[in-house]
């Protein structure tokens, strides 16, 4: 294992390792990062696409997913041995230029304080409201860290965040609320019912209408009450001036639960909506 360390004052106390000691891929690279926004340190897992060490020349999309644990390495994930396959279904989709090469990026959430960060506003019983604090850890910190560290397109056209459950939920507030620096955003089975429904009514405020791409997903066997709570959401999009199979794509997953099974089943269209490759 060989070890760096960057020091910036735009992107935190962070350490870069390649790690392949714990059935890490050489194109999965660990890295380490403490904020000066929060407490503790903050592990990213970094995806490479295929040809990234040899194409030299070459800079890449960035997707930023919550909940990193769960995305590459069954080791960490929240259901032993359940990942969301990120890796194997980018390799795939790229190799067969369904989607663009792209560098993804896994954020470990912070453990206990995960409500707290990934909930943009306070509830009275469950807490939380953290998330414009967090907000802040990733567009000062992570990001520029990352834009550092690697070969990376930087503008919103070409940089998303994502995340399911209370992930898919910060993820669409990221976008509304930071749109010149997210231009696409993954809103894998969102937790609309935070807070009665709070994401609804601050789509409602929002005006004008950012440039934002939007995947929105639900599983219909997550309950009655998420997917009425997603088709509001949906028709609400459309409202503000969003057009499905354009710059937003609603899916209702048949028979799919609140689950990473579940959401490994969509990372591929997902990915394909979200960073299709251009054709000339």
């Amino acid at each position: 294992m060989s070890t760096k360390t960057a020091d910036r004052s735009t992107a935190g106390d962070a350490t870069s390792s390649i790690n392949q000691s714990d059935e890490v891929p050489e194109r999965l690279k660990r890295e380490k990062l403490r904020s000066h926004f929060l407490e503790g340190e903050r592990t990213l897992i970094v995806y490479l696409p295929p040809g990234y060490e040899q194409e030299q020349d070459e800079r890449y999309p960035v997707l930023y997913l919550q909940d990193g644990q769960n995305l590459f390495d069954g080791n960490t994930s929240y259901v032993p041995g359940m990942t969301w396959h990120v890796a194997e279904t980018a390799d795939a989709l790229i190799e067969s230029q369904s989607i663009e090469p792209l560098i993804i990026v896994g954020i470990y959430h912070a453990g206990e304080q995960r409500v707290t960060e990934y909930t943009p506003v306070r509830d009275r019983k469950r807490g939380g409201g953290g998330a414009q604090r967090y907000a802040r850890i990733l567009v000062e910190e992570i990001k520029p860290f990352i834009d550092a560290e690697y070969r990376t397109l930087r503008d919103p056209a070409h940089t998303g965040v994502g995340g399911s459950s209370l992930g898919g939920l910060v993820s669409l507030f990221l976008g509304i609320w930071h749109p010149e620096i997210f231009g696409k955003v993954a809103a894998m089975s969102p937790s609309i019912w935070w807070k009665e429904g709070w994401i609804l009514r601050f789509v409602q405020s929002v005006s004008p209408k950012p440039r934002l791409k939007i995947w929105l997903d639900m599983g219909t066997s997550e309950g009655e009450s998420a997917v009425a709570d997603v088709k509001r959401l949906s028709m609400l999009l459309e409202e503000k001036g969003w057009e499905q199979g354009n710059d937003l794509h609603f899916y209702l997953a048949e028979g799919a639960a609140h689950s990473e099974a579940a959401w490994a089943e969509r990372v591929g269209p997902m990915l394909e909506f979200l960073f299709p490759m251009e054709r000339i």
